[in-house]
């Protein structure tokens, strides 16, 4: 599972929808960073009025991350692999509710196929690591002195598979991979990926509503950020406008990349300083995180009145990611929502295949904890659609020199096809 780079790009910022937008659409001033001490007096009105949207939110159970385990034990079972080893991160969480920060000290779980599972951990730190796993779970604790790696060697005998296949958790990084891997000579190290992916890519109920809830807070966030844009404004403003709404909201984990004019073109955002002026295409890339799951939401306008060419181009952008859409039934491959929305683009003189000016990158990625996950909408990936799967369904086109449309909206997969978890733009002057 990936993330996002964007992440790294940008805070955050918020819109309302309705009326196309004009410098004097609010002389708001931005707000700064939010933070403990930052007062409601300090921020826009439309930012200040916001409150808490988590009442109702249900954190997923105990018994859930349970029925994960054991889903990941058969999927071991059918992959032949007899040892899942993970270390903090995305999947620690999903599976043992476990978050522990990485250092250069390993944490580790050792989920055997069969038997009880086992922690790894620095004895100095094995209280703690026991408030958080069971005061009666079998953690194995190394000195400074001493190797953490010949205990999951020792674990790995203890349940009589030291000859076994060990699936690697896809984030475990090198040093602890290649540790294990010179203490545990006679077991054979594969990939986990069809374990860690097969559980996580399909969403249950639960998951869902969590994802529904921070779709929800990132568009209440869109609403009440938009009154803020005014003219001279930096991108920077925007970002800290929306990282201020999401957080006030009760989010947590709030990013946004917001890109003006020409800088629009820019995918992942451009190092170049950017001030707000009339005419200029708005590109906002939002998201957060309730109860660990993401939101990634894209919204682009044009603050003032949109030119001829600029409400062309949305107009495409907005028949591709219905095209995209479309595609994305039961059973479909993956690449088939690629391929749609990406027709539409190519239909347009745009292109062919990822060349510029055009859509350069793929039409979307799975979402759920990380805010990328697997399955990717990419040509080339052949997996079916299922049930339960959730992505974003975000095409782009980019024309470097001019400007960039990016509409994205998450959606997730039922019997009986396509949900969005937000509702569309509708035109280039109503956002949301």
């Amino acid at each position: 599972m990936t993330t996002s780079r964007r992440h790294f790009l940008g805070v955050t910022a918020g819109l309302v929808g309705g009326a196309a937008l004009t410098p004097n659409a609010s002389r708001a001033a931005h707000a700064p960073l939010p933070d403990e001490q930052q007062g409601a007096c300090d921020l826009p009105p439309s930012i200040a009025a916001l409150r808490p949207m988590l009442d109702g939110v249900v954190p997923i159970s105990a018994q859930e991350r349970a029925a994960r385990l054991e889903q990941a034990r058969r999927l071991m079972g059918e992959q032949q692999i007899d040892a899942l080893l993970v270390e903090p991160g995305t999947s620690c969480s999903y599976y043992f509710g476990v978050s522990w920060g990485l250092s250069e000290r390993p944490f580790l779980a050792v989920v055997p196929r069969h038997g009880d599972l086992a922690w790894v951990c620095p004895g100095f730190e094995e209280n703690r690591a026991r408030e958080l796993v069971g005061a009666n779970s079998d953690v194995r604790v190394w000195q400074e002195d001493q190797s953490p790696y010949a205990l999951v060697a020792q674990i790995l005998r203890d349940r009589g598979i030291a000859s076994g296949r060990v699936g690697v958790e896809e984030r475990l990084r090198f040093f602890i991979a290649d540790g294990v891997r010179q203490e545990a000579r006679s077991a054979t190290f594969v990939s986990a990926a069809p374990v860690v992916t097969g559980c996580r890519m399909i969403k249950s109920p639960a998951e869902i509503a969590l994802m529904q809830r921070t779709n929800d807070v990132a568009m209440a966030a869109f609403r009440a950020a938009i009154p803020t844009l005014r003219e001279g404004m930096t991108q920077d403003d925007l970002a800290r406008t929306f990282t201020s709404a999401m957080t006030r909201l009760g989010a947590r984990s709030p990013f946004a990349l917001t890109l003006f004019g020409v800088s629009s073109a820019f995918p992942h955002g451009s190092v170049q300083p950017q001030r707000l002026r009339e005419g200029d295409v708005v590109l906002m890339d939002i998201g957060c995180s309730v109860e660990g799951y993401a939101s990634d939401v894209t919204r682009t306008t044009v603050f003032g009145r949109p030119s001829p060419r600029q409400t062309e181009i949305w107009n495409l952008e907005r028949r591709a990611q219905d095209a995209g859409f479309a595609a994305a039934r039961i059973g479909a491959p993956c690449e088939a929502v690629d391929a749609a929305a990406r027709a539409v683009i190519v239909a347009a003189g745009f292109g062919p295949d990822y060349r510029l000016p055009g859509l350069p990158h793929r039409t979307g990625h799975g979402i759920g904890m990380d805010g990328h996950e697997a399955p990717n909408f990419v040509r080339g990936e052949r997996l079916p659609l299922r049930p339960g799967m959730c992505f974003s369904d975000e095409p782009t086109v980019v024309i470097f020199g001019e400007f960039g449309v990016r509409l994205e909206d998450c959606l997730y997969l039922t019997d009986n096809g396509p949900r969005f978890f937000t509702p569309q733009s509708e035109a280039v002057d109503r956002p949301v």
